[in-house]
């Protein structure tokens, strides 16, 4: 089956109800429906306001575990071990990303140490290793959204795909649970009316499976009483309720929850999401998986923008072991899932999307209706509006609109990507976030900006800029002074070696006049994009530790796999009982040196790492057992490349170079190349930075420069 002609559209819009789903849901989470009605009498919005949403498991699992697809060797042979190795690379060990509530207790943490230890997938989250009871919580269906999402229209390939993802973590009815709610979403692209889809996802499970008899009962019960949903769920709680199956969190009471709002929410988007929330029990999975049908069924017309879009603002927190893909933002999810959607159908890219797809995924380009790529606002106006236009274009068909409304002359206006976010951005630490930065020194950030004429005699004009987020300082461009509606493409290059980093980037849009005028000041944005090597340093006794709350502790601009970190004067202490890893920087690099000045204290396995992809994929050189230098390769597990006897000591400062460049891997210490070796097999040729000690090792590490290599 082909994809869609509205498939972008529709991706966006069911991503996008996947997100409201979760945050309006995530503030009751646990609660019963008594308790809702209580206090809030009827949820018709979100219960909360937040600075920004944190990170959510339901939405961490969706956009890591599909990266299955691309990181996969042969997509025609894919299985669930491929999303087992998505989820051992993506998860940081133990915290954050999603709930570890101890082996046997969470099912999801139980898979993972399964996966850890050697036990394969599918066999690692199945009823025969772990019992009925923890197989069939509700995690099955939870992070299954994108199957559906990838494979529009085609239900059969979207059961294949949940099915593999599936049983990672889970069985039985986890499983089918999942392969359900795939099919719920891929049939929601072609289907017009919510019976027809849910009987045509029945045909996709066991016919006599507790999940499809959930499914029916409540089908039955609401054919019986078409009108009353509090009815229907009062025969769901004494029928289907939480004291009718153990563990934490089972996946049939909730399943019934989707199901009942499905039916008695009438076709509309806001309707069926707050009757899924009103009904209590697992609140943000069960209105993230209604949001995600919903969104693609009635599309991004039937979501309605300033009650649910605009406090979302497109940004979405996330907590994988890669700091710098933590902060994303909707359109970058959706473009994802296409990019997977078209590779699966063996279709060529529309041309329209091509570039932004293989060459730009990660820039603010506006092509989806009303969207904002988290594009901020602040000064001294006071007064602004943002909005997705079709008015002009820098490419494509849409560009964002932002005014400045009544501002005076002189007056500053900023409108801007956040490009890193710290403890107090958020209102909770919920899932552990990190983050780098988006954009480092020694890199380029692209603008395209038209500005409008204003009124009252003033000029429009715009200055593309960024922030040092350590000191406050503004790297300013050239400023465009401009009577005349045009586009003028801008640059700034950022300085190497910055003392600090970079927070936002963007455009300053001022007024000139002369005496005391005032206007609305219009410029249209298009094309934000960060490019070039970056060449910058960390100065760790000018680092801080940011203090997330719930002794969530972490080192700025870094993410932790695993392992005690902390800073000592002008040093990163790094230390471990069994392996400890960090990260920083930006994913998408490509050639690059990494020098660090190491101490290493006890233990014997001391390292930096490179083209860092995650957990389970990099390069490491550094010092190791009976005084010897190696280059190691991170693939499922650290296999020595190459090495030489340097007998280094305990207590002593070395100064390392670690050099990735196509596919040669070199490290030199104190200035001198004394390893080097040609990685010929699936080579890494992109990736962050981080450092690494194993084995019960503690390491000082000062100084760390990056050198990128154009």
């Amino acid at each position: 089956m082909s994809i869609p002609k509205d498939y972008f559209e529709r991706v966006y819009s069911g991503w996008l109800g996947k997100i409201i789903g979760i945050r309006l849901g995530a503030p009751i989470e646990g609660w019963s429906y008594e308790r809702i009605r209580n206090i809030y009498g009827e949820v018709t919005g979100y219960p909360v306001s937040y600075k920004n949403f944190a990170a959510d498991d339901d939405s961490n699992g969706p956009l890591f575990f599909i990266r299955a697809l691309e990181d996969c060797k042969d997509l025609s042979a894919f299985s669930a071990s491929d999303v087992a190795d998505a989820l051992l690379n993506y998860a940081p060990y133990e915290h954050g990303f999603f709930w570890w509530g101890g082996y046997g207790t969470s099912t999801e943490h139980t898979a993972y140490l399964n996966l850890r230890n050697g036990i394969p997938a599918p066999r690692s989250g199945s009823v025969e290793q772990n019992g009925a009871t923890m197989a069939e919580q509700i995690g099955g269906q939870i992070f299954i959204d994108p199957w559906g999402l990838v494979a529009p229209g085609n239900p059969e390939l979207a059961a294949k795909l949940a099915e593999k993802a599936a049983s990672v973590t889970h069985g039985g009815n986890g499983v089918y649970g999942g392969v359900f709610i795939a099919c719920c979403i891929s049939l929601a692209f072609v289907e017009q009316d919510i019976p027809t889809i849910l009987q045509k996802a029945l045909t996709y499970i066991p016919e006599d499976c507790e999940y499809a008899r959930v499914v029916k009962a409540v089908q039955a019960f609401h054919k019986e009483h078409p009108e009353d949903w509090r009815a229907c769920f009062q025969y769901l709680h004494d029928t289907f309720g939480y004291d009718k199956y153990p563990g934490n969190c089972h996946i049939i009471p909730n399943a019934g929850v989707i199901i009942l709002a499905l039916l008695y929410g009438n076709h509309d988007f806001s309707r069926t999401l707050n009757i899924c929330n009103m009904c209590g029990w697992d609140t943000d999975c069960n209105v993230g998986n209604t949001g995600c049908i919903m969104g693609v069924l009635c599309g991004l017309e039937g979501i309605d923008f300033d009650k649910w879009r605009a406090p979302i603002n497109d940004f979405l927190a996330c907590s994988s072991v890669i700091p710098s893909l933590n902060a994303v933002d909707v359109p970058f999810g959706a473009s994802y899932f296409a990019k997977m959607a078209y590779r699966l159908a063996g279709e060529e890219l529309p041309v329209e999307w091509k570039e932004i797809l293989t060459e730009k995924i990660d820039s603010c380009h506006f092509e989806y209706p009303g969207s904002t790529h988290a594009i901020r606002c602040r000064g001294e106006s006071g007064m602004y509006r943002i909005q997705n236009t079709e008015e002009e274009a820098r490419s494509g068909r849409r560009s964002l609109k932002v005014t400045a409304c009544n501002s005076e002359a002189g007056q500053e206006n900023f409108f801007y990507k956040q490009t890193y976010y710290r403890p107090e951005d958020f209102d909770d630490s919920r899932y552990d976030p990190f983050f780098s930065p988006l954009v480092y020194p020694g890199q380029t950030v692209h603008l395209s900006v038209m500005p409008c004429p204003a009124g009252n005699g003033m000029t429009c004009d715009v200055q593309i800029y960024a922030k040092n987020g350590a000191t406050g300082e503004l790297i300013r461009g050239e400023k465009i002074v401009s009577g005349e509606k045009k586009w003028y493409d801008l640059s700034l290059q950022l300085p190497d070696n910055l003392d600090g980093y970079i927070s936002e980037t963007g455009v300053i849009v001022s007024g000139v006049a002369g005496g005391f005028a005032s206007s609305d000041l219009t410029v249209y944005l298009d094309e934000l994009y960060y490019d070039g090597a970056p060449c910058y340093r960390i100065d760790f006794s000018k680092t801080a530790v940011e203090d997330w709350g719930h002794l969530h502790l972490e080192i700025a601009q870094f993410g932790k796999l695993k392992g005690h970190s902390y800073l000592d004067g002008s040093y990163l202490s790094l230390s471990c009982g069994d392996f400890a890893e960090m990260y920083t920087g930006g994913y998408h690099w490509k050639d690059y040196s990494l020098s660090c000045v190491l101490k290493p204290l006890t233990g014997e396995e001391h390292f930096l790492n490179v083209r860092v992809q995650g957990a389970m994929r990099s390069y490491a050189g550094g010092f190791t057992a009976e005084g010897r230098l190696c280059l190691k390769k991170n693939c499922s597990g650290y296999q020595t490349l190459c090495e030489t006897a340097f007998p280094w000591e305990a207590g002593k400062e070395y100064a390392l170079t670690l050099t990735a460049e196509g596919n040669r891997i070199a490290l030199a210490v104190d200035g001198k190349e004394l390893l080097a070796c040609t990685d010929e097999e699936s080579p890494y040729l992109t990736g962050s930075v981080g450092m690494s000690v194993t084995d019960g090792s503690h390491c000082l590490y000062r100084d760390l420069a990056v050198c990128g290599k154009e």
